[in-house]
């Protein structure tokens, strides 16, 4: 198949060499791809070339131009030089500035055929080489930066994240503030193929309109009162990573009449309804659907609620590491009160409890009593009517139920939690309202 046959470019400015090369390798089984000239044979470097043969003298642009024009664009692929006796010092200077041989001419067929396989044999394992390496830095960075959770409604978020991650497609995540929108824009770039480029971030709403053009786009020298210096705009900063942020491939930067060409994908997130917002005129209808592409919800933290202690080891764990200690653990009052409370600031809110109550912490164990105020007061109860019904109501006997099982646990909360079918989170938190209603 020819697709199967090592591609081989073959640089010289002498036509005839070029031509019997050419029918040599070819009867070799290698797809040939000739140029005349260093200038040409630059404008023929493509990805799927195996190795290079080129003349190290050439006229104006050389052999050795080749080949660092080769080594920056395409470091996988060998260069071999040819070289007659006068050149021969020069072959072996470019041998060490990344060369993989030279043949020195004349030479016989059958010693070229041998150096050109090995070239292609070297080329190709370094290529898998390199490839298998950057999936295994890929893979690990982006096991660092997994969001956490075991929730069905925040997995099936992940799920379309990491479905998505590989293309190319903009991705908008919508959820409440502090919910890990940033966190997950992050991961969807890390499981990308730009993982290993930059991933800019940008607050918009935090920006006035004029400054944001400017942060976006850049600007030129002169074109506002106080741009005294070209300034890249973030767009360009991000060729060829991620901008979490219109879908976009060349951008004007303010006061300049040329567009620059940029390669960025575009992660969008917001905490607003934007379809609600389109009904008010208050966000363009074009951009919102150039944006939702690919839609995420992050569902809030009070509704993946038996995340809470899962999020909170791993807070408690990063604290540790940053501060060079143990890690600190939370009581069973403290979980349950975690566990409990609603979390209006959502994962930001857990994390910024959890900090505090660590500084205000002197020991290994975390209590409830650390803990911010608006997490562990219980909200009155509504008042109810005095007259007993006839049958008892579902959550009196759900509560005898859990209370006979604990006191047949000997009180081990963890087997009472899967005599019941039920995760300890939420055991914790059944029992913390137990308690509260007295």
């Amino acid at each position: 198949m020819e697709n199967s046959k090592p591609r081989i470019l073959i640089v010289d400015d002498e036509e005839s060499l070029v031509e019997t090369l050419t029918v040599l390798l070819k009867r070799e089984g290698f797809a040939v791809v000739s140029a005349l000239s260093g200038r040409e044979a630059i404008e023929k470097l493509e990805d799927d070339l195996d190795v290079v043969l080129a003349d190290i003298r050439m006229p104006k642009v050389t052999g050795i131009d080749v080949l660092s024009e080769t080594r920056s664009r395409l470091p996988d692929v060998p260069v071999v030089l040819m070289t007659a006796q006068a050149s021969l010092q020069s072959a072996i200077q470019a041998v060490n500035q990344g060369a993989f041989y030279y043949v020195q001419k004349p030479f016989t067929n059958e010693e070229l055929l041998a150096i050109l396989w090995k070239a292609v044999d070297y080329g190709r394992v370094t290529s898998e080489n390199r490839t298998l390496k950057r999936e295994i830095r890929r893979r690990d960075r982006s096991a660092r930066s997994k969001p956490i959770g075991k929730c069905r409604n925040f997995l099936d978020a992940l799920n379309v994240a990491e479905t998505v991650a590989p293309t190319e497609s903009t991705v908008l995540i919508q959820g409440e503030s502090g919910t890990g929108k940033e966190v997950l824009a992050r991961y969807i770039h890390e499981l990308s193929e730009r993982g290993e480029h930059s991933f800019l971030s940008i607050n918009c709403g935090a920006l006035p309109e004029s400054l944001l053009e400017s942060e976006l786009f850049g600007h030129v020298k002169g074109s506002f009162t106080g741009a005294v210096r070209d300034k890249q705009g973030l767009f360009v900063a991000a060729n060829g990573g991620t901008l979490f942020l219109d879908e976009q491939h060349e951008v004007i930067p303010v006061g300049a009449t040329e567009p620059v060409q940029v390669d960025v994908r575009i992660i969008a997130a917001t905490n607003a309804d934007l379809e609600e917002r389109i009904r008010h005129g208050a966000f363009r209808t074009d951009l919102f659907y150039r944006l939702n592409v690919i839609a995420i919800h992050l569902p809030p933290l009070r509704e993946r609620r038996d995340d809470v202690p899962l999020l909170a080891e791993n807070f408690l764990s990063e604290f540790a590491k940053r501060r060079g200690a143990e890690t600190k653990r939370l009581s069973e009052d403290a979980l349950g009160a975690l566990c409990e409370y609603d979390w209006p600031g959502n994962v930001r809110e857990l994390e910024n409890a959890l900090e505090r109550a660590v500084a205000m912490t002197q020991g290994e164990r975390i209590t409830a009593e650390v803990l911010p105020i608006r997490v562990t007061e219980r909200q009155p109860m509504p008042l109810v009517s005095g007259q007993r019904p006839a049958n008892p109501a579902l959550e009196v006997i759900e509560r005898a139920y859990i209370e006979w099982v604990l006191r047949a646990e000997g009180g081990n909360k963890t087997r009472a939690a899967e005599v019941l079918g039920i995760d300890p989170s939420t055991l914790y938190r059944k029992l913390a309202r137990f308690e509260s209603e007295g």
